[in-house]
């Protein structure tokens, strides 16, 4: 058995040594190669990644299958987006910060990013398991967040949160761009009712284009004050430029720093 890793705690050591006695898989010679240069990490215990790639349909007992693994992977992974998003958004509110944090450590989110690397393709599954489409987006995901735990038992911390962050950042930074759009008329509602003692009321001015390619113009209301209105491929767009207009003239957004993208048409 190849020397476990300093770091692992002596528990963790001997469940492995008695996972290997309980009959885990042994993959095709190369298959650590292979998983190694999918991860970008080297691991010095192989026993912890051979464990992270045997779903229960193939281990002796669920007890040596990766679920305890993906229990503490879905951990750390959240731990680093947390801090990620912590130190990188300073402005962003604790609902901010959830709801970003939400949609990347989701099951789909990580299915995804599982998939687009190829570690489904290590996991050690039973038979039937994996179906003509593919296979099913909760095993995906759980093989991301057990090998996640793998890289963290061996290599500590560290070695995980780089593995994550190399894996996961650019979806982070589209989730975060997202919810940035989609936080105009929650900033306003949010000012408005607290300091006006009014809720802003979005009205329809115009629309053009045929049914299937429609945009729309809108402008919201605040306590009697109506601010300039805007267009959107649809209304909800339209409405979060409207509210965007509305903060740049209520002086609470400065477009220097929080510039609006442009429509994706021409209005």
């Amino acid at each position: 058995m190849t020397k476990p890793a300093a770091t692992i705690p002596a528990v963790l050591v001997i469940g492995l040594q008695r996972n290997l006695l309980a009959g885990l898989f042994m993959p095709p010679e190369n298959w650590l190669d292979r998983c190694q240069a999918v991860t970008g990490h080297e691991f010095k215990n192989a026993d912890v990644i051979r464990q992270a790639l045997t779903h229960s349909s193939v281990a002796e007992t669920r007890a040596v299958s990766n679920e305890r693994l993906e229990f503490l992977g879905d951990a750390v992974l959240g731990l680093v987006v947390c801090e990620y998003l912590f130190a990188n958004y300073p402005t962003y509110l604790e609902g901010d910060l959830t709801k970003v944090k939400s949609a990347v450590v989701s099951r789909k989110c990580c299915a995804d990013v599982a998939q687009r690397m190829g570690l489904h393709k290590l996991l050690n599954l039973g038979k039937g398991m994996a179906t003509a489409n593919g296979m099913p987006e909760s095993l995906a995901a759980a093989v991301f967040e057990s090998v996640i735990a793998a890289i963290y038992l061996d290599g500590g911390f560290e070695a995980a949160r780089g593995f994550i962050l190399r894996s996961m950042e650019p979806l982070i930074q589209r989730s975060v761009a997202s919810e940035h759009q989609e936080n105009f008329k929650s900033k306003l509602q949010q000012h408005a009712q607290k300091d006006l003692v009014s809720t802003p009321s979005y009205e329809l001015l115009d629309e053009k284009g045929p049914d299937h390619s429609k945009c729309f113009e809108v402008a919201v209301n605040v306590g009697g004050r109506r601010f300039g209105s805007a267009w959107g491929n649809s209304k909800k767009e339209a409405e979060q430029r409207a509210a965007y207009n509305a903060l740049i003239a209520l002086n609470l957004l400065d477009p220097a720093t929080e510039p609006q993208p442009a429509p994706r048409f021409d209005a």
